[in-house]
């Protein structure tokens, strides 16, 4: 794997850090990951606002513009023979010994992983259960996507296989977060339903697209607090992330959905298929 650290393109075999990363021995880091489409990263700007929110949350100073980071990816993805790949953007605040010394961080690690493309054929269904493990509040506010990933671990851990499944967390009160790598919708009755940001979920670029898309082709949106009785009533169901873009679900448990011949599923899908063409 060809990666990129700090302004050097090195393999993944090389690539160093010091166990004095505060991204290692305080979880400060943060990260975004995409695909490319012709070479092209979508909604990348959106990613890179939602990186900076929380670097600028937690004083880490990116010394690099978003057009070097372009520059980056489409080098990687040349050296790999000019196919499209999987990124990952990663932020950590730098090395500075044990214990919180300093009031911000001026060098940070950054690097750019790249590997290669497995996602699954477009439309192609999973089926989905209820986590045990609750979905535990951000740390501050809105939650960032950070190194702090041991609750999606702990749930990933209820699953035999991401690559057919997903889990769907509930808050410890009781209402439908998320997905253990994916924001969650539903349809009933028409209406296209999605939990808040207030359930502490994180929020994603593809969860923020297929809201704004929804409305402009005239399907009402509620966004609010739910139950796991409001989706197990639901006729339709789908995941959304920035690889795997949108995933429609044929099962949730013992209930069966109309899975990827949903007719509002469709219409997004087919609206995002037309997005990436642009």
């Amino acid at each position: 794997m060809q990666c990129w650290m700090n302004g050097e393109y090195v393999t993944a075999a090389d690539l160093r850090i010091s166990p004095f990363d505060h991204g290692f021995l305080y979880g400060l880091g943060f990260f975004e990951t995409f695909r490319t489409y012709g070479g092209k990263i979508l909604f990348f700007e959106a990613h890179m606002e939602r990186l900076q929110a929380a670097l600028t949350q937690f004083r880490i100073h990116i010394p690099y513009t978003p057009d070097e980071l372009i520059a980056v990816v489409e080098y990687l993805n040349e050296k790999a023979g000019g196919q499209d790949g999987y990124f990952r953007l990663n932020v950590s605040a730098g090395e500075h010994g044990i214990g919180l010394q300093p009031t911000e961080y001026t060098e940070p690690n950054v690097i750019v992983f790249r590997k290669e493309l497995n996602a699954a054929p477009s439309g192609q269904e999973k089926r989905a259960q209820w986590l045990e493990t609750p979905r535990n509040s951000p740390e501050h506010g809105v939650r960032v996507k950070s190194h702090h990933y041991g609750n999606n671990v702990l749930g990933r851990f209820e699953l035999p296989s991401l690559a057919t499944q997903e889990g769907f967390f509930l808050t410890e009160e009781g209402y439908v977060a998320e997905g253990v790598t994916s924001n969650v919708f539903w349809v009933k009755g028409d209406i296209l339903y999605t939990p808040s940001l207030e359930t502490g979920i994180l929020p994603g670029i593809t969860r923020n697209w297929v809201i704004q898309k929804a409305k402009q082709l005239g399907i009402q949106v509620e966004v609010g607090l739910f139950t796991q009785n409001d989706v197990e009533q639901a006729s339709e169901c789908f995941i959304t992330n920035s690889v795997q873009e949108l995933v429609p679900i044929g099962r949730l448990e013992d209930i069966q959905l109309l899975g990827n011949k949903g007719p509002v599923y469709t219409r997004l899908h087919e609206a995002y298929v037309e997005e990436i063409k642009q």
